[in-house]
């Protein structure tokens, strides 16, 4: 299968897109984290709070809106570990159209229950089957159009209007982190920032157990991270970096913060003591990293990308994270 050259996300696109979904998704709230004078200025970009409770209902709603009517009608697939598989579900639901879902078999229950409970058929692999899956864009037995969880422009310029609303909201931001999986989210936001303020800083972060763009930065070429290993944070990090996934980062990201699971866990107590906030490990990777002091003093924006985790693994995490 030939795929399109990359190219940049325009400022344009981002604008279209915002229109577009507009009556699907929320824009979420952006709020400060009042941690005292010791702390970085951090304030917290809410995108649990969509109605899939994850950032990629934007991505979803724009990419299943832009397919050719014939393409739609055949119904639409993706590979997912809960979160791309959940907006991708609940846009094919309000098209009328039949969803299917390549799923990591290890994803929280939480995920796996909410995209059933979308009317999405789940077809459960192994997390390499999966990553493998995202490379072929294609899976024995499963029909209909595929949209692809990260690699595709309009997926990307959805999430690009969370980088509108950051902007709108906090004028006076310095830096942006958010977490970093396939790397849709962060080209996205960063592709919407450097259009209108290409002086703030856009950091992605990602767990020790699974940082590739850290090493691919650090390299100066895509990597795959030999020691990947499953956790919490089952919503980032990857086993490698896409090469074109890093092409299109390269031009837009500043840094990379890699972080360790018990700061993962911290933050997330954190969110969930001072703001009342349930983020999920890949969601709480953000203000870990702010936490660590490499994005600088502020004001910075960490985004929540999601809050899909099982309460009762999150009670643990939380109740386990050491004071």
């Amino acid at each position: 299968m030939r795929l399109p050259p990359i190219r940049p996300i325009t400022l344009d696109e981002i604008k279209d897109a915002r229109e577009r979904i507009a009556k699907t998704i929320v824009r979420t709230p952006l709020i400060r984290l009042e941690l005292g004078p010791d702390f970085p200025d951090i304030r917290l970009k809410l995108e649990n709070l969509q109605p899939i409770n994850a950032y990629k209902l934007r991505g979803a709603a724009n990419a299943v809106a832009m397919l050719p009517d014939a393409e739609r009608k055949r119904g639409v697939w993706t590979v997912s570990a809960g979160n791309a598989g959940q907006g991708v579900a609940y846009a094919a639901r309000q098209a009328g159209v039949p969803c299917t879902v390549v799923a990591i078999e290890t994803a929280p229950k939480a995920k796996l229950e909410r995209m059933r409970a979308l009317g999405a058929r789940l077809v459960p692999v192994s997390y390499d089957v999966a990553w493998k899956t995202c490379d072929a864009r294609a899976f024995p037995g499963v029909e209909g159009t595929f949209v692809h969880p990260f690699d595709d422009d309009n997926f990307i310029a959805g999430h690009g209007t969370m980088g509108l609303e950051i902007l709108e909201d906090a004028p006076d931001t310095k830096a942006v982190i958010t977490a970093i999986g396939g790397g849709g989210l962060i080209v996205g936001v960063a592709s919407a920032i450097k259009a209108l303020k290409p002086e703030v800083k856009i950091f992605g972060a990602e767990p020790e157990t699974a940082a590739p763009a850290a090493l691919s930065f650090e390299k100066g070429s895509p990597q795959v991270f030999e020691n990947w290993k499953a956790s919490f944070v089952d919503g980032a990090g990857g086993q490698s970096m896409f090469p074109r996934m890093w092409e299109r980062m390269k031009p837009v990201v500043d840094g990379y913060i890699v972080v360790t699971l018990e700061e993962t866990k911290k933050a997330m107590r954190l969110m969930a003591e001072k703001a009342r906030v349930i983020a999920e490990g890949a969601g709480a990777l953000s203000l870990a990293a702010a936490l660590t002091g490499k994005a600088g003093k502020g004001p910075i924006v960490a985004v929540v990308s999601g809050g899909n985790i099982d309460l009762s693994k999150f009670s643990e995490l939380i109740g386990s994270e050491r004071t």
